[in-house]
C-alpha cells in the first residue's frame, strides 16, 4: 500500500511539473486499482482528487498552462524543423508564450501536416497511425513507443477507477484499421485492466451484429464504433426482431461523428447499453473529451489547451459565437510529432458567459465548449443565419421509421436550407413531411426526392467497411 502511495504521488508530481512520466509506475498503479478494487470495492476520495488533478482550481489550472504552453513550444522550436521555421516567421518567443499572446502563432493546418510530415518529427517514430481521409486526403501520425505506453497506461487507470472497464469485460473494437494508434491503445487498456478484446474493424454491419448477439463470456459488454456505424446495427437488429435480453452490452464508446439524441436513444432500447459520446482526433491524441449532461465537451486542461476560433477572422470567438476548435497537447503527452494550435476544423460554440462562469454540470472543474456541431468547412450559411451540420442530422435523425445513417446533402439555395434525399428506396415519409421537421425546429427548409440510392450523397465512416471474400459470398 505504501509503495501505491509513492507511485501515486510520483504520478501527481510529474504531471504537475510537465515531466516525463514513469511509465511502469502508471502501469503499476493499475495494478494497484484492480488489487484496491477486489479488495475494498471502491478506490476512495483521494483518488479521484488524483483524476481530478490540479485542473479544479481556476488560478493553479492558469499558471500551469502557461507553464505547459512555454515548455511545449521550446521544446517544439529545438526539435521541430517546422515549427523553428513557424514561430520565426512570425516574430514570436516560445519561451514567452502563455494565455494572453497565444494566438499571435498562426494556426498549423491539415495541409502543413500532409505537406511536411516529416518536419514535424521531434522524436523516435515506433507506430503511425493514419486519419481515415472522409474530409479528404488521410494525414500519416507518428507516436513513439513512450506515447504508446503511456497513454494506455493513464487511460486504463482512469477507467478502472471509475468502473468503466471490468476484468469480466469484453470489449468490442469495430473502428476503421487505419486508426492503429487507438486499436494498439485499446489492446494495451483491456490487458492492463483484465478484460478481454476483440478486435473487428469496420466488417459489414451484419457480420458484426453476429458477434455481438448472445449473453455467453463471448458477447461483448464494452463496444468502440462510430454513430454511423452504430446506426447501421440498429437498424439490423431492429430487421431481426432483436432487443435488449438478446445482448450483453452495457455501454457503447462513440465518437468521430455526430451522434444525435434520436440514435443514441435507439441504441439504448435496442441493445439496452449506456452510449457515451467522446471526443478524440488521430492527430490529437492523447487529448480527449466527454460529454456531460448539459451536452458540453470537456476536455481535460492538463492534457493540452483548448481555443474556440472565430471562423471568418481566426481570432479568438466571443462568448456564445460559433468557432473552430483549436488544440495544443502538452509536453510530456505528446513527444514524437506534437502539433501546436492545430485547427482542427471541428465546429463548437463557445459557452456564454454564465455557463462559462457557472456550467452546472457535473464536470464543471474542466472547461468546456458546446458538443461538437458538425466540421466547420460544412457550415452553411442561409438567409436567416449559419445552419450547423449537427441542426440537419438531429432533425433527419428523428424522423419516423429512419434508417440510421440517413443518408442527404444539404446545401443554400435561393438563401434558404436545401436538403436532398435518396429516393431508393422508398423512405417512410414524403418531403411535405420532412419539411414540417425541419420547420418544427425552427430551420426553414426545402426538400427534395433525388434519383439515387444514397450512394451520391454524404459519407459516413461507415462507408469505409472492410471486406473479405466471405462478404462478397463469392471468391475473388
Amino acid at each position: 500500500m505504501f509503495d501505491s502511495g509513492v507511485r501515486q504521488f510520483r504520478l501527481a508530481l510529474a504531471m504537475v511539473l510537465g515531466r516525463p512520466v514513469n511509465v511502469r509506475s502508471a502501469e503499476k498503479l493499475v495494478a494497484d486499482a484492480l488489487a484496491t478494487l477486489a479488495e475494498f470495492g471502491s478506490p476512495g476520495e483521494d483518488v479521484e482528487q488524483l483524476l481530478r488533478g490540479a485542473s479544479a482550481d481556476p488560478d493553479m489550472r492558469t499558471d500551469l498552462t502557461n507553464k505547459a504552453l512555454r515548455r511545449t513550444a521550446k521544446r517544439l522550436a529545438e526539435k521541430s524543423a517546422f515549427y523553428a521555421e513557424h514561430f520565426r516567421a512570425a516574430g514570436v518567443d516560445p519561451a514567452r508564450i502563455g494565455l494572453d499572446t497565444v494566438a499571435t502563432v498562426p494556426v498549423t493546418t491539415k495541409t502543413d501536416l500532409i505537406k511536411r510530415g516529416a518536419d514535424f518529427l521531434c522524436g523516435e517514430p515506433f507506430l503511425a497511425s493514419r486519419t481515415t481521409g472522409t474530409t479528404g486526403r488521410p494525414a500519416e501520425i507518428w507516436y513513439s513507443a513512450y506515447e504508446e505506453r503511456l497513454w494506455p497506461a493513464l487511460v486504463a487507470l482512469s477507467q478502472v477507477l471509475r468502473g468503466n472497464v471490468r476484468t469480466t469485460d469484453l470489449m468490442q473494437f469495430n473502428v476503421s484499421s487505419r486508426a492503429t494508434g487507438t486499436a494498439y491503445a485499446e489492446m494495451q487498456v483491456a490487458r492492463m485492466a483484465g478484460a478481454a478484446i476483440r478486435m473487428v474493424g469496420l466488417v459489414p454491419a451484419t457480420e458484426t451484429l453476429d458477434l455481438m448477439t448472445g449473453t455467453g463470456p463471448t458477447a461483448p459488454t464494452l463496444m468502440v464504433t462510430y454513430p454511423s456505424y452504430l446506426g447501421q446495427l440498429i437498424t439490423l437488429a431492429r430487421e431481426r426482431g432483436l432487443g435488449p435480453a438478446d445482448f450483453r452490452l452495457r455501454t457503447v464508446n462513440v465518437g468521430s461523428e455526430v451522434l444525435s439524441p434520436a440514435l443514441a436513444r435507439a441504441a439504448t432500447e435496442t441493445f439496452g447499453a449506456r452510449v457515451n459520446d467522446g471526443y478524440g482526433m488521430t492527430e490529437l491524441t492523447p487529448m480527449a473529451g466527454a460529454i456531460c449532461s448539459r451536452r458540453h465537451l470537456h476536455i481535460d486542461a492538463s492534457i493540452g489547451l483548448v481555443e474556440v476560433c472565430d471562423l471568418d477572422t481566426g481570432e479568438p470567438a466571443a462568448p456564445g459565437a460559433l468557432g473552430t476548435m483549436v488544440a495544443t497537447p502538452f509536453y510530456p503527452y505528446r513527444e514524437c510529432m506534437p502539433l501546436f494550435r492545430y485547427d482542427t476544423r471541428d465546429l463548437v460554440r463557445r459557452l456564454s458567459e454564465a455557463e462559462e462562469a457557472n456550467p452546472d454540470c457535473e464536470m464543471a472543474n474542466v472547461p468546456a465548449t458546446s458538443h461538437i456541431l458538425g466540421k466547420a468547412d460544412h457550415v452553411l450559411r442561409t438567409a436567416d443565419g449559419v445552419v450547423t451540420p449537427r441542426e440537419v442530422i438531429e432533425v433527419l435523425d428523428a424522423l419516423p421509421g429512419a434508417a440510421w445513417p440517413v443518408r442527404h446533402r444539404a446545401s443554400v439555395r435561393d438563401g434558404r436550407l436545401h436538403v436532398d434525399l435518396p429516393a431508393r428506396p422508398a423512405p417512410p415519409w414524403d418531403s411535405a413531411e420532412v419539411t414540417a421537421a425541419f420547420a418544427a425546429a425552427g430551420l426553414d427548409a426545402t426538400v427534395a426526392a433525388v434519383d439515387t440510392d444514397g450512394s451520391q450523397l454524404r459519407r459516413y465512416r461507415c462507408d469505409l467497411t472492410e471486406n473479405s471474400f466471405a462478404s462478397f459470398g463469392r471468391a475473388q
